[in-house]
């Protein structure tokens, strides 16, 4: 690959909310990772209506495979009982060696997580129950 194809490359992903990325073409091979700084924005918290539950799933963004942990020797990002702000990483999901961290899109206590380490998701498919009750 030329510059001038890395910089079209870099260009149509930009937009994306892919965060991890290796391309091969041929011989020659680009690993891309977004930093933080890159990073626009933090999922938006959802909107309480008075007659909803204070119980709010979050839910995969993509299909892949679910990962509660950096690697499988550390402990996971979260468990039940744990508090969760928003925009803090609570898991990863990678699909063709493409990584997505799961971010938690609201404040509370994890009261359940309904995937193990290692398990296929559907997008949509809910990953973790949160409490949002006790929010002050």
């Amino acid at each position: 690959m030329n510059s001038a194809e890395i910089k079209k490359f870099l260009e149509s992903i930009r937009e994306t909310d892919i965060e991890e990325i290796e391309f091969e073409a041929g011989d020659a091979s680009v690993y891309l990772k977004k930093s933080e700084v890159m990073k626009k924005t933090v999922p938006e918290a959802p909107k309480k209506a008075a007659e909803k539950s204070p119980i709010v799933p979050i839910k995969s963004t993509m299909v892949g495979t679910f990962h509660s942990s950096p690697a499988h020797d550390r402990p996971p990002f979260v468990v039940e009982g744990n508090h969760v702000e928003v925009g803090q990483k609570i898991g990863t999901i990678v699909a063709m060696r493409i990584n997505k961290d799961i971010l938690a899109t609201t404040k509370g206590k994890v009261v359940e997580v309904k995937v193990k380490d290692g398990q296929s998701v559907e997008y949509g498919q809910e990953l973790f129950l949160v409490d949002t009750s006790d929010i002050v």
